[in-house]
């Protein structure tokens, strides 16, 4: 660990001052601590994890790089833990507390995001479009907490999801004319339970000629449309630059001539404006964290609530049934297979 953090400190001074390239300025800074040293060092292995940590993210790269691995999590140094085709895995490895805060702010240089005391929590977007999210003390108890979601694959179809088994023949054609007649779907599940998947499938659905805005709190949806504005919020700027909220970002859309509204996640005041939004005519389509597709919908008859205005369930209960016409619930099993296990019309009988 020591002789790496030394051949990185010496790669980048040597990188700087002489204006070699990565490879020349590593290779060089491992022969003169070989010299420093006198004794012989494992120059391959040095040269590849100093490779790692100059030109991509250290000891995460080959995790992010395998295509099994959906998940990845730091809760101390020396720790990392993924999740993948054979289940969570703990991976014992020498990263530092150093290390870890440097792959944070590295990881947040894409995304322009930051992290500090003033703001000790951030959700943004890697360069390859997987979720970030990073926690820091005092908030975390002592350590810097790393959590990573894999990005969604774009052009993923609903016959590619039929042919995993995460959706019948039967739901295929349901929500394949759901979406082609304009439908308003809500995506509901747990976490890691398929929603955005789902939800990206969905959209590949859709008439060629839809114009689609989505809203998300950081970018997850890839889509191959050619006709899509994707928006994500921003939090408040230290220089004074204002928040810009999932509230915010559904009445910009509005404004932008959607023919689909798409909301990555509601989870707040934003389903006010969402519903209202729906009820206007505009098809839509989110995704909701929710036990059930019966509970997706109770759920939305409260989360207007926090908008903090004078809301009746006089008024919610109309205006919940004109905005969405289907309801699927997504599950993952034991062994980690997802599948749509309902699919629920929205009806009066509901409310």
């Amino acid at each position: 660990m020591e002789q790496l953090e030394e051949i990185l400190s010496r790669t980048r001074l040597l990188a700087r001052t002489k204006a070699l390239d990565v490879q020349s300025a590593t290779q060089l800074a491992i022969d003169r601590a070989a010299e420093v040293h006198n004794g012989p060092l494992d120059e391959a292995l040095l040269s590849d994890q100093a490779t790692l940590e100059l030109t991509g993210l250290g000891v995460l790269q080959p995790l992010l790089d395998d295509p099994e691995i959906e998940e990845i999590w730091i809760n101390r140094p020396n720790e990392i833990h993924y999740y993948g085709a054979n289940g969570h895995k703990l991976l014992k490895t020498e990263v530092s507390a150093t290390q870890i805060r440097n792959l944070c702010f590295r990881m947040l240089v894409f995304s322009r995001r930051r992290v500090d005391r003033m703001m000790p929590y951030v959700d943004a977007a890697l360069k390859d479009g997987s979720r970030l999210h990073i926690v820091i003390p005092e908030v975390t108890g002592e350590h810097w907490a790393i959590n990573i979601r894999k990005f969604n694959k774009p052009n993923i179809t609903l016959a590619q999801l039929q042919e995993l088994g995460s959706v019948t023949p039967e739901q295929v054609e349901l929500l394949s004319n759901a979406m082609t007649t304009g439908k308003s779907v809500l995506v509901s599940g747990a976490t890691q339970a398929g929603k955005t998947t789902l939800m990206t499938a969905l959209l590949a659905a859709t008439n060629s000629r839809d114009r689609i805005i989505s809203c998300e709190d950081t970018f997850e949806l890839s889509l191959s449309q050619s006709d899509w504005v994707a928006m994500q919020t921003r939090p408040a700027g230290a220089e004074g630059a204002p928040e810009v909220s999932l509230r915010e970002l559904v009445r910009q859309a509005l404004r932008m001539r959607p023919d689909r509204l798409v909301i990555g996640e509601v989870r707040g005041a934003e389903a006010l404006d969402m519903l209202i939004a729906l009820n206007s005519g505009i098809p839509g389509l989110c995704t909701l964290h929710a036990n059930s597709a019966a509970a997706a919908i109770r759920k939305l008859m409260t989360l207007p609530l926090l908008a903090g205005e004078n809301i009746s369930d006089a008024f919610l209960r109309p205006t919940v049934l004109g905005a969405f016409d289907l309801v699927v619930f997504c599950s993952r099993n034991q062994l980690g297979q997802r599948k749509v296990t309902e699919i629920l019309e929205v009806t009066s009988e509901l409310f």
